[in-house]
C-alpha cells in the first residue's frame, strides 16, 4: 500500500510555470507506475501525465504534451510534475496516482492509489 500527498499548488498568471511535488510513503515504490489526473469545475477526471513504473516510459494527454514533464526520484519516493506555458484551461485540482506494476493502457488507467489533489489555478 502507498500514500500520496501533493504540495506545490497555487495562483499564477498564464504562461507561468508551477512544479507540483507528490510524496509517496510506503516500500517498494520503484515499483510502481505513478502519474497525475487533474479535475475541473464541473467536469471529469482526467488523465495528465504517467511514469510507467521501470521509469523507461511516459505518457501524456494531448492538451500538455510539450508543456507539462512527469518525472520521479525514487531514492526521495518523490514524483513531480513541471508545468510551463500555463494556460487558464489547466485550472484544475491535480492528483497524483500509483498503482503497483502497471503495464495497461496509460489513457484508460484507473489508479489503484490517488492522494488528496492540490488546486491550480491560473489567471489570465
Amino acid at each position: 500500500q502507498v500514500q500520496l500527498v501533493e504540495s506545490g499548488g497555487g495562483l499564477v498568471q498564464a504562461g507561468a510555470s508551477l512544479r507540483l511535488s507528490c510524496a509517496a510513503s510506503g516500500r517498494f515504490f520503484n515499483n510502481y507506475a505513478t502519474g497525475w489526473f487533474r479535475q475541473a469545475p464541473g467536469k471529469e477526471r482526467e488523465f495528465v501525465a504517467a511514469l510507467s513504473w521501470s521509469g523507461s516510459s511516459t505518457y501524456y494527454a494531448d492538451s500538455v504534451k510539450g508543456r507539462f514533464t512527469i518525472s520521479r526520484d525514487n531514492a526521495k519516493n518523490m514524483v513531480y510534475l513541471q508545468m510551463n506555458s500555463l494556460k487558464p484551461e489547466d485550472t484544475a485540482v491535480y492528483y497524483c496516482v500509483a498503482e503497483q506494476f502497471y503495464s495497461g493502457n496509460y489513457y484508460y488507467w484507473h489508479p489503484r492509489y490517488w492522494g488528496q489533489g492540490t488546486q491550480v489555478t491560473v489567471s489570465v
